[in-house]
Order: C-alpha cells, then structure tokens, then sequence
C-alpha cells in the first residue's frame, strides 16, 4: 500500500475527528484551517480551497501536513506563554475599543486580547464581562405558538414510537428505514441577530441582498443518525417527490418511514399522486413509502429542527467569514450534509422499550 494513502477505515476516522473539532467552540482561524483540511481529505484540489475559503494554496497544504503530523492539535491556535490579565490600563484601553466598534464577536475579542496584549482567559466569563462593562449585551428573542398543544405532541409522540415497535424487526435487519424529513428556507439575512452591541443601539449587519435564498429538504436517517440534504428552487411538491426518489435511490430495495410535519403538498398534489402510483394496492404492511405525521404546530417536535437551528448558528458565529451567498451556502451544506446529529430530541422516539398496559 502506498504510504500516503490512508485505509479507509483510517481516512473516516480523520474525517471525524475534523467534523466533531469543526461543531465544536473554535476560534475563527481554527475553522478555516479545519474547513481546508476537511475539504482537501474529501478529494478538492486546493484551487479550489483556495476560490471557496478565500485562503492561498500554501494555506491548505500546510494544514493538512500539520493534521497529519499531529492531529487536531496541529491546527489549533497556540498561546504559548500569554497572560491570564490585563493591566487597568489595558482593561480601559479594551473597553473603548469595544466600545468605538460597530458590532461585536466573541472571536474578535479573544483574538485582539491574544495579539494586543498576550492575554488568553480560560474562561468565557471573563470576556463576557468585558462586554459588561462596555454596556454590551446578548439578547434572542423568544418564539411560542398558541395553537401548540402539548397533550396532542404526547399523543403523537406515543403514535410514532408505537409504529416504531411494530416494525422494530424490518428496522434492526436494515429491511426499514426511518427518516424524519423537513425543509428549510436559507436566508442571506439568517446571518444577523446574533451579535453582540451596545444596549441603547440598534446594531445593523450589512447584507448584500437580503432576498437570497435557497431551500433545503433534509433527512436524518433515525438508525444512523446521517443526515441527507438536497437544494431545491422551492418547497413544493415537485420538489417533495424529486427528493424522495433522491432518497428511494439511496436506500435502495428498502422500504422507508417518512416522518415529518403536515405541509399541503405534503399530503396532497404531486407528491400524492407519486404514493399513489408507488404503493398502489398493496397492503400498508407492504409499501414501499410510508407516511406519519407530526402533531400540528409543534415544529419543535421535529428533530431536524435542530439541526437546521445548529447550522444556522454555526453561520451566525462565523457570519464575517461569508463574503457571498454563495459562502453561506457553501458552510451551510458544509455543515449538515452526510454527517451525524444526535441529540435528546432524537430519542425520545423509540422502538426499543414497550409498555404494556392490562
């Protein structure tokens, strides 16, 4: 075997490695190196790198040669030697500097107090009350339904992990796969409202054209915990059927559980007609494509929900980093496509465990 060329095994385990480091609390720096070094494992050339991440093609080889030499900790940011203070001076220096900015990044602070004046906290905390001082604070608006009905999402919760028990021998064999489905409507404005800024003051991003969009249909697959995407012009349901034999093509000879929310051209139109012609007059034991629904407005029920919600955080965090809609896009599908999520959400839909009641 060619000593450069990694096992399989061994390349996905890197691969990994990179994804959870990537997820994870990093300084912007550090994405980038990662980002480059997850992309040039996959098989881009650096041209490319180079075009998407706005880096040199020196940029992807070193980091790559530095993860393959020492692993994630080849790519981290070294502080070395750094301060764990600042002096009273420093401290009135950083906080006019605060201050005089337009907006504010958890990131660019750790960075200024690294290069300015050798201090690294280990901390959050400690930036945070710097932002303090600076009358800079954190808000997030909170959303509710009033239709959200919670004895209904218990109901329907209980329907699903019935129909999960019933078929849990198909699951275990692979014979059945379980998808949870949803679509999401990407905004070149979900990059703002999640910055920090001055109490009194209205803080404004800047974006090019806030009307840029692109959807998503997403499925995460509840036995593997992979989450598929596709991008599609609309949410419709031709673009419904398109990614659901994107989905019968992936998953071939198997049959499949969709379990998503009940949108119009979830149930009616199209993609109807596709079930209609797909199952035909066989038995509901025996379709190809089976169909369960969510409890009416309660999204949250949803667990690729929050996935979409962690993508759209990991943009927020880096939003500097996106120059174009195009680099939204990019990170976006970066984030979320083929990789793993699992979370609390995730199971508490089970077939594993069945209460019988006399």
């Amino acid at each position: 075997m060619n000593n450069l060329q990694l096992p399989e095994k061994d390349m996905e385990k890197e691969i990994a490695q990179l994804e959870d480091f990537i997820k994870s609390d990093i300084d912007a720096r550090e994405l980038k190196r990662a980002i480059a070094v997850r992309m040039a494992l996959s098989g881009n050339i650096y041209h490319e790198i180079s075009k998407i991440l706005g880096v040199s093609k020196f940029f992807s080889g070193y980091w790559k040669k530095q993860f393959k030499t020492k692993g994630i900790a080849g790519i981290k940011l070294g502080h070395k030697g750094s301060k764990g203070y600042l002096t009273a001076r420093q401290n009135t220096e950083v906080i006019e500097w605060l201050k005089n900015k337009e907006y504010w990044n958890l990131d660019e602070l750790v960075t200024y107090l690294a290069q300015e004046f050798g201090v690294m906290y280990k901390s959050k905390q400690s930036y945070y009350e710097l932002f303090d001082r600076a009358k800079i604070s954190w808000k997030k608006t909170q959303k509710a339904n009033p239709k959200f009905d919670k004895e209904l999402v218990k109901k329907k919760t209980e329907e699903i992990n019935d129909i999960l028990f019933k078929n849990k021998a198909g699951i275990e064999s692979g014979e059945i796969i379980v998808l949870f489905l949803d679509e999401c409507h990407l905004l070149h404005d979900d990059l703002t409202g999640y910055v920090w800024g001055q109490s009194k003051i209205r803080i404004e991003v800047p974006i090019t054209n806030e009307k840029d969009r692109q959807t998503y249909f997403g499925a995460l697959n509840y036995q593997s915990k992979k989450f598929h995407i596709q991008s599609h012009p609309s949410g419709d349901g031709e673009s419904t059927v398109k990614f659901i034999k994107y989905l019968q093509n992936k998953y071939k000879d198997r049959k499949i559980i969709l379990i998503w929310e009940g949108a119009s051209y979830h149930k009616y139109g199209e993609f109807r007609d596709f079930l209609l012609e797909l199952n035909g007059e066989k038995e509901p034991e025996n379709w190809s494509i089976t169909c369960i629904l969510f409890a009416p407005n309660a999204p949250q029920q949803n667990p690729v929900e929050d996935i979409w919600l962690q993508a759209k955080n990991f943009l927020r965090k880096y939003w500097y980093l996106c120059r174009s809609f195009n680099i939204v896009k990019f990170l976006f599908e970066f984030f979320t496509n083929e990789h793993k999520f699992d979370f609390p959400k995730i199971r508490q839909y089970t077939y594993t465990e069945k209460i019988i009641e006399d």
